[in-house]
C-alpha cells in the first residue's frame, strides 16, 4: 500500500496523518483501532493478526 492509500485509510479512521512517516502512521491507526502496534516490529511475526490490513506490507 502506498503512502497516499495509507493516508486515506487514516482519514477514514479519524487519524490525522500530519507529517508522520508510513510506519508511524500505520502504528497510529493500529493504536486507534485498539490493535497491537506491531507493524514492522520484532513482535509482528507473532502478533496473531492474520486479517490485518497491513499484512502485505509488514516485514515479518
Amino acid at each position: 500500500m502506498n503512502m497516499n492509500q495509507v493516508k486515506e485509510v487514516a482519514k477514514e479512521r479519524g487519524v490525522k496523518p500530519g507529517k508522520l512517516k508510513k510506519i508511524e502512521l500505520i502504528r497510529a491507526i493500529q493504536e486507534m483501532e485498539g490493535n497491537p502496534q506491531c507493524f514492522n516490529t520484532l513482535f509482528s511475526d507473532r502478533c496473531g493478526q492474520d486479517q490485518c490490513l497491513w499484512l502485505g506490507d509488514c516485514d515479518k
